[in-house]
């Protein structure tokens, strides 16, 4: 699913419990350039980035909008990024592939202040999907 994953618009992404349970999320995600590594972001206090600090294994599916399946999930891994040039680069990634539409995100997002409360997300798939 690697290289099929990038013409969707959306993924859910799956993040484990304390209780062994996975919460799905549907994201917007871009793949970084030269690279088998994706990215996408959250308001730094979501629930899935305090999941992510205690389980970095994650579930992706291609999904819509709304978060309904539209093929089989995939088990990957995430970190959460902090360096300020891996979240520049994946700021860019997300542009190139919502344009408009993140530019006016990005807009509202300065207007409310949580554009710099945002946590930005690095996924991969498991080599062995």
């Amino acid at each position: 699913m690697q290289k099929e994953l990038n013409n969707y618009p959306y993924v859910s992404l799956a993040t484990q419990k304390l209780d062994n349970s996975w919460v799905w999320t549907p994201i917007w995600f871009a793949q970084l350039p030269t690279s088998e590594r994706y990215v996408a972001f959250s308001a730094g206090k979501a629930g899935k980035v305090k999941r992510l600090r205690n389980f970095s294994t994650v579930q992706i599916r291609p999904c819509t909008a709304t978060g309904r399946p539209l093929a089989d999930a995939e088990s990957g891994n995430a970190i959460l990024i902090n360096d300020l040039a891996a979240c520049a680069d994946a700021h860019v990634a997300i542009c190139s592939k919502y344009g408009w539409q993140m530019r006016v995100l990005d807009f509202f997002s300065r207007l409310s202040g949580n554009y710099q409360r945002r946590q930005w997300i690095e996924f991969h798939l498991s080599e062995t999907s």
